[in-house]
């Protein structure tokens, strides 16, 4: 019961101990979740699209306190997700896949700088990520390019 107990003050829910599932926000849900997983102290934690249901703040405050718990227990995160943005945010690598049938069409070393601070979005090196990936994405899944560079043209 200690463990769960700092786990959640660890996510930002001490005080929550007794309440209940339906008495609890999206984000306080997430939380839980994540606190839950933590709780057998894994080597791995598995985690697929556990913030697909947030609206998007909660959803960015939630990536940054996982970047936390990451810097905290250094355990190995393999985390899904649809969200380039996102999937840059918390990477090192991230690992990108194409449709039926599924098979890794690349893997995008994500070099940038830790602790991550959300500014970072903002840079040309995100950007730079973001874009590589979307291109696996992209010729994967057989489609062109969705803003094709226009050469030549003014």
């Amino acid at each position: 019961m200690a463990r769960a107990s700092e786990l959640l003050e660890l996510v930002g829910l001490g005080g929550f101990e007794d309440a209940l599932p339906a008495e609890l926000s999206g984000g306080m849900q997430g939380r839980v979740a994540i606190a839950r997983s933590l709780l057998q102290d894994p080597a791995i934690l598995l985690m697929d699209e556990p913030f697909a249901a947030l609206d998007a703040l909660t959803r960015e405050d939630l990536a940054r306190e996982l970047l936390g718990i990451w810097d905290r227990f250094r355990k190995t995160v393999l985390f899904v997700t649809h969200a380039i943005p996102e999937a840059v945010f918390l990477a090192d690598r991230v690992a990108v896949m194409t449709p039926r049938p599924g098979h890794i069409a690349g893997i995008v070393p994500v070099e940038l700088p830790r602790p991550r601070h959300p500014s970072v979005v903002d840079t040309a090196a995100f950007g730079a990520i973001a874009a590589r990936v979307r291109a696996l994405l992209d010729t994967g899944a057989g489609l062109p390019p969705v803003f094709p560079a226009i050469e030549g043209r003014r």
